[in-house]
């Protein structure tokens, strides 16, 4: 079974690549439409957070967020970021939320595999670019077993919570 969810995240990074520059793709667009209309960089000395949009004619879907916490990371480009498992003092490394307009809002079950990398920048005020490709955990919750994939270009913002600046 670890192997098929390796394989998944492996694949969905392929086709990661083969997005634009703000894309999404992977096993959950089965449960919502992928598309995106803009990216949102968010960055602290806490964590990163990549937030997909998607206008429709009445609303607007944050289709995907991605918040990573940073403790005991070195954020910086080029280096790959294990998306799996939790912090040195027990958060999980990463989590995803889905919220389309009207409906409630939908955590996704844990990461089991995946990676985050960042090409450029990665602080406030700097172009940020990277990717990054996951798998959730087998079992129950919202797109458990499913994968998801992302590539993303936006110059970060400053989070604005955290007295110290990002490392």
């Amino acid at each position: 079974m670890r192997r098929v969810a390796c394989l998944a995240v492996v694949v969905c990074g392929v086709l990661v690549g083969c997005g634009g520059d703000n894309s999404l793709s992977g096993s959950v667009g089965d449960l919502f439409p992928l598309e995106v209309s803009r990216v949102e960089v968010q960055r602290n000395a806490q964590a990163l957070q990549v937030s997909y949009y998607r206008s429709t004619a009445t609303d607007v879907d944050l289709v995907v967020r991605l918040s990573v916490d940073t403790e005991g990371l070195e954020l910086k480009p080029g280096k790959e970021v294990d998306l799996a498992g939790q912090t040195p003092s027990g958060h999980a490394r990463a989590t995803v939320v889905h919220l389309a307009a009207g409906e409630p809002a939908r955590v996704f079950a844990p990461v089991e595999n995946g990676d985050l990398v960042l090409d450029e920048g990665g602080n406030p005020g700097e172009p940020t670019r990277g990717d990054f490709s996951l798998s959730f955990k087998e079992g129950e919750g919202y797109g458990a077993g499913r994968t998801l994939g992302g590539r993303f270009s936006a110059v970060a913002s400053d989070a604005g919570f955290g007295p110290e600046p990002p490392q």
